[in-house]
This record gives C-alpha cells, sequence and structure tokens, in this order.
C-alpha cells in the first residue's frame, strides 16, 4: 500500500495525493457480476428535489458483493484484488473450486493465488477466512462482522477498518467497534479475519473541487451565509456567526445525544463510542 504525491504542474494537482493501487492486479471486472447502478440526482418518483447536493457523477456500475460468506467447507482460490467505485475499499475476486466465481471485500495482506476459506469446523483463523465469532481465538482482529446471524456483513467494512474479539460469555460475545464503541454480539454471527484493504486512503487528497462532482456531489452551502427563512443559522448583517451549531430543523450539531434512551438495542452496548 502507497500513496503518490503529483509534480505540480497544473493548480489542481499541487496539493493532490493519489493512491498507488499497488494491491490492484487487474482492471477488468467479472461481467458476470455487474449489475446497473441508477442514480436519484437527490429527486424522488415526482422529480422533486428531497436531498440538496446529490447530483452528477461519474457512471458506475455496482459489483455484487458476497457479504455472507454463506458457500461454507469450499475453498476458493484469489482470483485478482480489484478497485471498487462503489466503495472506499478493494475487493477481492474468489474462483471456489466448483467454479462459481464471487467478489468479496479484500483484507490487507490478501494475495493473489491464496486459498481462503468460511465455515464454522476445522478452519485457520487466517487472513480472508470467515467464520463464526464462537470459533475465533480472542483478541483476533476481524472486520466485515454481522449484527444478526445470517444478515451479512454490516460492520467494519471501508478502507483500513477492524474491530477485535474481547471476550466470549455464553451465547454472546464481546466486539470492541471501530468507531470504540464495545457492543455484545451473538457468537453465532459470522466474521472475516484481517483489517479491510486500503487502509491509505485516509491519507488522498483531492486537490481540487471537480474531483468531488466527479463522485456525485454538488457544492454545499454554509448555513451561516443563508437567510433565516432557509437555516436557523442564516441571517444577520455581514460576517455575523450562526449562534450555536445546529441542522436545518434546529438540532444542536455537536455533542447532542440524539439515541433514544429506550432503543431495544442499548442493552448490548457496553461502551459508549469516544465524544
Amino acid at each position: 500500500m502507497s500513496v503518490r504525491k503529483l509534480k505540480p504542474i497544473t493548480p489542481g494537482q499541487r496539493f493532490r495525493v493519489v493512491n498507488g493501487y499497488d494491491a490492484i492486479t487487474t482492471d477488468k471486472p467479472e461481467k458476470s457480476l455487474l449489475a446497473p447502478k441508477k442514480r436519484s440526482g437527490g429527486r424522488n418518483s415526482r422529480g422533486k428535489m428531497t436531498m440538496r447536493y446529490i447530483g452528477g457523477g461519474h457512471k458506475k456500475r455496482y459489483r455484487i458483493i458476497d457479504f455472507k460468506r454463506n458457500k461454507t467447507g469450499i475453498p476458493a482460490e484469489v482470483k485478482s484484488i480489484e478497485y471498487d467505485p462503489n466503495r472506499t475499499a478493494f475487493i477481492a475476486l474468489l474462483n471456489y473450486q466448483d467454479g462459481e466465481k464471487r467478489y468479496i471485500i479484500a483484507q490487507n495482506g490478501l494475495q493473489v493465488g491464496q486459498t481462503i476459506v468460511s465455515g464454522n469446523e476445522n478452519i485457520a483463523p487466517e487472513i480472508g477466512n470467515a467464520m463464526p465469532l464462537s470459533q475465533i481465538p480472542l483478541g483476533t482482529i476481524i472486520s466485515c462482522v454481522e449484527l444478526r446471524p445470517g444478515q451479512g456483513a454490516v460492520m467494519a467494512r471501508s478502507a483500513g477498518t477492524f474491530a477485535q474479539l474481547m471476550a466470549r460469555d455464553g451465547k454472546f460475545a464481546t466486539i470492541k467497534l471501530p468507531s470504540g464503541e464495545t457492543r455484545l454480539i451473538l457468537a453465532d454471527c459470522m466474521a472475516t479475519i484481517g483489517v479491510i484493504s486500503n487502509s491509505d486512503h485516509q491519507l488522498l487528497v483531492s486537490g481540487k473541487a471537480g474531483r468531488t462532482r466527479w463522485l456525485g456531489r454538488r457544492p454545499r452551502t454554509r448555513p451561516v451565509v443563508m437567510n433565516p427563512v432557509d437555516h436557523p443559522m442564516g441571517g444577520g448583517e455581514g460576517k455575523s456567526s450562526g449562534g450555536h451549531p445546529r441542522s436545518r430543523n434546529g438540532i444542536p450539531a455537536k455533542g447532542y445525544r440524539t439515541r433514544s434512551k429506550t432503543k431495544a438495542s442499548n442493552k448490548y452496548i457496553v461502551e459508549r463510542r469516544k465524544k
């Protein structure tokens, strides 16, 4: 994993930092695992704008990812490590011994030609292997963690993230999540061994506003320059600040707890995430 700083031959490249893509082995995706990806432009079914600051962007095709890892006991060879425009992490193409092909989220250190497997019996806790939390040794670094058995991975999926298996007690396992939250999860939930790939993603610098437009994001207007009719922080003479930072509907933006005190999953949170 590496990043490259470009020579400042144009203003947009002066501060630009790009990914070296050392881990990528091919630029041609598997056609059978591609699906169309439609853009809404922030509009609803009647054409009315319901989400601001969305629109444009480069055309993309969705890569169908196997988040469930439910093809158990069948070894698969890593055919390639590929770029996915729909996420920050890299993806890996697997060739199973029965001929099926699937994409998974790639872990750091996953190599082409490596054999990985998922299941719950006699599987070594090696990078790329998926297994229930009940079978993973304590202290192991994991990623792509399920929240409910059979749901598919929902936690620790973005570039460079990981969770850690801290303890097990009865049917629950204690997981420390990337946010800093410590939480109980059923030990039947699947997780993958290793840290998510492309950990250098946080070091990238776009260099110019146009690159943000390519990602489908339109310019965002600061609330303090709006009129009072448009935002609680709008109005005032000259460059007056907007008072306390808050959202468009008046909810404070920094430090205000919005989580319900009666939420059903509160009892599974051992320690809240850091402020």
